[in-house]
């Protein structure tokens, strides 16, 4: 007995639909678990929350191992001592008295300023500023 061609073809082409399908239907799937939907990734602005107002705080950059003392034993400046902190793993962190808050963002600026008081704009977010821009610290004038 033998198969008529068209079938055959029609058979592979089924096939083919449905392999397509399925795949379709996949990556559909796997992105609504990821969190992203084919309109979000064209218009990302539309699915984002308004920015929070920018605040500015004041302090001394250092890092969150060491905070505002840094050891005596290590022989570095805090500007050295943070910058080695940091490069081993540690963040960058702003003291302002009593206050610590990690900084996130501008990790070449927060380098330079490493031990420095500086005035930093940024969102608070929990315990986390989300750095916009650091700026030396104007002397204060009694």
């Amino acid at each position: 007995m033998r198969s008529d061609p068209s079938h055959f073809r029609l058979g592979v082409l089924l096939s083919g639909a449905v392999v397509v399908c399925a795949l379709a239907l996949f990556v559909r799937t796997h992105n609504a678990a990821a969190g992203s939907s084919t309109e979000e990734s064209v218009h990302p602005q539309a699915v984002q929350s308004p920015a929070a107002a920018t605040e500015t705080y004041e302090g001394i950059v250092t890092d969150t191992r060491c905070g505002a003392k840094h050891s005596a034993n290590v022989a570095l400046s805090a500007a050295d001592c943070t910058r080695a902190c940091v490069h081993a793993g540690e963040h960058f962190a702003l003291v302002d008295g009593d206050k610590t808050y990690i900084l996130n963002g501008e990790p070449e600026l927060l380098k330079l300023m490493a031990g420095e008081r500086v005035t930093i704009a940024g969102n608070l977010n929990g315990n986390t500023i989300e750095v916009v821009s650091v700026a030396e610290a104007k002397p204060k004038t009694e």
